[in-house]
């Protein structure tokens, strides 16, 4: 199915929904592109870097005339945008996300869009970088990255069918799940490293010699804390979002580190090698 669209809106305009924008720009998939959010400033350099071709932050007008409604912004702004939009959406039109935790959004969807329920198609691109705003926008960030389609069952095939194309339009890989199989999996993979890697860095910052210990740090220090460099409000609002998921591959993370510590208190050197030769042989097989 091909896909283009006459007029996007993108109700936040930073790394995913500016990079989608630019993706479509280039890709000759759309027509026009709106831009909505509360800073204007950020708004205005999206205009400059070519990202949207016009902006509102008003949103009721943004969304106006547009087949298609993009919601990149936190988890925990997703209501009150629905809420704002609602009265707005025409029949034919396409609501969509780029949440990292489909449950609550669903729920929030749930909660204020009543018989326009069906319009709204939730999704899901993993794809990123520790960066933001509108400079960090890039056109081929989506190539030959997942993208995940969480469907209602309020949603019609076409329309599902439509936010499919728009993705795959990009250089997207798109899969269909069901939004609770989506935040048990993106918990372990996605959500617990990044809550990870926030309080490493934050334990180390907070110890007396936290200059000295990061005077010191080298590749494995930067890789493995790369992305506690991400947004904060964004992070915050996912681990509300998804907390019930987090917390039980948390728990089970918890034991292992108590096996871990465990083994190093009986300087069990076997023990230990063996937990690392596994974690080589599965990481030496995951294919990005």
């Amino acid at each position: 199915m091909s896909f283009f669209s006459a007029r996007v809106c993108i109700i936040g305009s930073g790394l995913i929904g500016g990079s989608l924008a630019l993706a479509l720009k280039k890709a000759g998939a759309v027509g026009e592109v709106i831009g909505c959010g509360r800073n204007e400033a950020t708004l205005h350099r999206a205009q400059d870097l070519g990202i949207i071709d016009r902006f509102s932050t008003d949103m009721t007008q943004a969304v106006q005339g547009a087949d298609i409604v993009l919601l990149s912004v936190p988890m925990l702004a997703m209501r009150g945008v629905l809420e704002q939009i609602q009265p707005t959406l025409q029949p034919g039109m396409i609501v969509t996300d780029v949440g990292s935790a489909k449950q609550s959004v669903i729920a929030d969807a749930k909660a204020v869009l009543g018989d326009k329920l069906g319009q709204f198609v939730p999704a899901h691109p993993i794809a990123g970088t520790e960066k933001s705003g509108p400079d960090a926008a890039f056109a081929e960030l989506f190539a030959q990255r997942r993208v995940i389609v969480t469907p209602l069952a309020e949603n019609s095939e076409a329309d599902v069918a439509r936010v499919v194309a728009m993705w795959k339009c990009v250089g997207a890989v798109v899969e269909c799940m069901s939004a609770e199989h989506h935040d048990h999996v993106l918990a372990a993979t996605s959500h617990l490293p990044h809550l990870l890697a926030f309080t490493l860095v934050d334990s180390l910052a907070r110890m007396d010699e936290s200059h000295e210990i990061f005077r010191y740090a080298a590749g494995g220090f930067r890789d493995f804390t790369r992305i506690a460099a991400s947004d904060p409000t964004m992070w915050r609002d996912i681990a509300l979002a998804n907390a019930f998921e987090i917390k039980q591959v948390l728990k089970r993370y918890q034991g292992e580190l108590e096996a871990l510590q465990h083994d190093l208190d009986a300087q069990d050197g076997q023990a230990l090698f063996e937990r690392f030769q596994r974690a080589q042989a599965a990481r030496e097989g995951l294919k990005f």
